[in-house]
């Protein structure tokens, strides 16, 4: 997918000098900056679901149990 980003130009520069140094082309920057982006929120996102039925007064096989009964339907 090609798009445009608008950058101010304090940001170019060290884009710029980042990629001279790295030796890799700004789209290259770009896509790790993206890729790590989105690692860091799908972190934060299991970080928030983790334990999300602790305090459910329930017995996960006995759901599992009900809810898989219903296919049978």
């Amino acid at each position: 997918m090609r798009t445009i980003v608008d950058l101010p130009e304090d940001q170019i520069e060290a884009l710029a000098d980042l990629c001279e140094r790295e030796g890799i082309s700004r789209a290259e920057a770009i896509r790790r900056a993206v890729r790590m982006l989105l690692a860091a929120n799908w972190e934060a996102d299991l970080a928030a679901a983790f334990g999300a039925w602790r305090d459910k007064d329930i017995d996960g096989v006995e759901y599992q149990r009900v809810i898989r009964a219903e296919w049978d339907q």
